[in-house]
């Protein structure tokens, strides 16, 4: 009691609700996650210990300006009646604000199967969708009035604690000492406490629920870009450029130049080029493991899964990422997913080396049509500064839209405009790269009522009406006269979900790729393994291009290395011969065989590790030394 009888006492009893708050979401999420974490005693004991380093830590770092004023202000100030209300006030808010937190992790993790990460930071910039895909998908009312309901009960229930707190007396000696001690506390959390503490197992759940998710979301904030030379493994430049050209060579790629730093190469196809048209769609969330091509037996993809036997389907092609950014970054700019932040969100994001002036020089009208606002995760600045005209939700015009949630217009309206943006530029004689974006399978999985979608779990609701929209699509594209002389590309931007048990588990990146082309493309499958960044070197092929290439993909359809990439902004991986390797802050390599079964943790492939930095230690040089730019 005798704690609580300074005026840092507020401080202590906000720190003991915010340890008793964490451990009972932390507990709350162990028992949610359930048997995917194999539990044990030394498991459940560093959860807890290292969970509680985390909790210390963001009191110190919270409650840090308050400890500076409860040191230097004098208790004239201190027990005056106005300033005696507001620390009540100030009190509740605080225990509110924890208590919100708690509830939005809980969605988060729903969602998303971890803490507050770079997802958490983008959703506080983009508060318009983010605001109303809550509003649409939970009953938020009643959720900010229970949350108001329970830190009152809080309030009260500490509420003499809170008044002995407020009104002891101090001298200048009395606050020096915990004054200093919070300036501690804040400067060894700083020096001492990472991302690193979480990892108290090999399983990611575990290491997830080990967190606080106040810090993480701090931690991602400071943290949204990443020094490669300083975090990660490398070789000298050189060496890593060496290893890259070997794996770039092919029979139809000459290196431009015999510098040590430089991928630039010419791609030559004999024959004349394809004039063909290009439909790329980029679907929200198109996880293989929800169709019946894949497996599935929910039969929610019977119009995909009857095209995927007319086109050319890629069985084995992986997102680089978990987020819309890297998917577009990877299938138009051919980029392995460097650490941070894709280049849609960087600074310098112009002119780079993407698919956009190759299809402009050729004639071409190249667009990106989104269903949602552009300005989300800067797709309107890095699209309109490569070589893409916009067409967004904000460009409908009141008629197109029949449908339309926080996210943007449904997927039958994006593809009705799209069909009519190819109308416009066939009836003016040009061929056309029209990049399209849909949003329709996310939560809060609303749609049309004309659609006639039945009733079930949101995602697989969602992958109905995404395969329902295709249909319609297709079903309106065939009446148009271009549509023989137009290949359509299908792929997904990322996963529904990307978290499993490993830290990086590989089945979570496995997503389609449909290339349907009746009159352009004979059908069949593909079974190499590949990556998103392999989507425009193997287009470009299929035209029969010709053309100069930084690219860091290959072509799909001829002999070369099998390979795949992933990451998770921090963790970046290379997939290939049944084996991840994982390159990791602070110089860490992890590898692992990957089996149907699951992942375990080997010992490190040397050569697999060359390759693995030779790939991501160039694309961080090119890119950073602003030489990844469109001639």
């Amino acid at each position: 009691m005798r704690l609580f009888q300074s005026r840092f006492g507020g401080l202590y009893l906000f720190g003991a609700v915010l340890v008793t708050v964490s451990l009972g979401l932390r507990i709350a999420l162990a028992l949610h996650v359930g048997a995917n974490i194999e539990w044990s005693a030394a498991v459940a004991a560093r959860v807890i210990l290292a969970g509680l380093v985390y909790d210390l830590a963001t009191y110190f770092y919270v409650t840090l300006p308050v400890a500076i004023f409860l040191t230097i202000v004098p208790d004239s100030v201190f027990q005056a009646r106005w300033h005696r209300w507001l620390a009540m006030a100030v009190y509740f808010v605080a225990v509110y604000v924890l208590l919100f937190d708690v509830a939005a992790e809980w969605f988060f993790w729903d969602e998303f199967d971890s803490r507050y990460n770079f997802v958490a930071v983008d959703y506080l910039v983009y508060t318009q969708e983010v605001i109303g895909n809550a509003l649409e998908s939970y009953p938020v009312v009643p959720i900010l009035g229970g949350l108001a309901v329970a830190s009152a009960l809080i309030a009260w229930l500490t509420r003499g604690a809170f008044r002995r707190a407020i009104q002891s007396t101090s001298t200048w000696r009395t606050r020096l000492i915990p004054g200093l001690a919070h300036v501690a506390g804040a400067v060894l959390a700083f020096t001492l406490v990472g991302e690193s503490l979480s990892t108290v197992s090999a399983n990611h759940y575990a290491n997830e629920v080990a967190k606080n998710g106040l810090y993480s979301f701090g931690y991602a904030l400071v943290n949204n870009t990443i020094d490669f030379g300083r975090y990660y493994v490398k070789e000298e430049d050189a060496e890593a450029f060496a290893d890259l050209r070997g794996l770039l060579k092919s029979d139809e790629a000459r290196f431009v130049d015999a510098g040590p730093l430089d991928i630039t190469r010419t791609i030559t196809h004999s024959g004349p080029e394809k004039r063909a048209n290009v439909v790329l769609v980029v679907i929200e969330s198109f996880s293989a493991k929800y169709l019946g091509i894949f497996g599935s037996t929910d039969g929610v993809s019977p119009n995909f899964d009857a095209l995927a036997g007319q086109g050319l389907l890629f069985r084995n092609l992986y997102a680089t990422g978990t987020r819309t950014d890297r998917g577009l970054e990877a299938i138009t700019a051919s980029l392995p997913p460097t650490p941070g932040r894709s280049m849609l969100k960087r600074p310098d994001n112009a002119n780079l080396f993407t698919v956009g002036p190759l299809f402009r020089a050729r004639g071409y009208q190249t667009k990106f049509i989104y269903s949602g606002y552009s300005a989300f995760d800067n797709m309107q600045d890095y699209f309109s500064a490569n070589s893409f005209e916009e067409v967004e939700g904000g460009d409908f015009r009141p008629e197109e839209i029949t449908f339309k949630n926080a996210w943007g217009v449904c997927d039958e309206d994006l593809y009705r405009r799209v069909v009519r943006e190819c109308d416009t530029a066939f009836a003016a004689g040009k061929p056309f790269f029209h990049l399209c974006l849909t949003t329709s399978n996310h939560r809060p999985f609303t749609f049309p009522p004309a659609a006639n979608i039945p009733p079930g779990k949101g995602r697989l609701r969602g992958v109905r009406y995404t395969d329902y929209a295709i249909g319609k699509f297709l079903a309106e594209a065939r009446t148009k006269p271009w549509f023989d002389n137009t290949i359509f590309l299908f792929i997904a931007d990322h996963c529904a979900s990307s978290a499993g048990k490993a830290e990086v588990t590989v089945a979570s990146y496995h997503i389609p790729l449909l290339i349907y082309a009746p009159k352009l493309v004979k059908p069949g499958t593909v079974e190499a393994l590949g990556s998103q960044m392999d989507v425009a070197p193997t287009l470009l092929a299929l035209l029969n291009f010709s053309y100069t290439s930084k690219f860091f993909g290959r072509d799909l359809l001829t002999p070369g290395p099998e390979r795949a990439f992933v990451g998770n902004y921090e963790k970046v991986g290379l997939f290939a011969g049944g084996k991840l390797l994982l390159l990791l802050p602070k110089k860490i390599t992890k590898t692992y065989e990957v089996m149907p079964s699951g992942q375990r943790e080997v010992a490190e492939d040397p050569a697999l590790r060359r390759q693995a930095v030779g790939y991501y230690q160039s694309a961080d040089y090119l890119l950073r030394n602003h030489l990844y730019t469109a001639e």
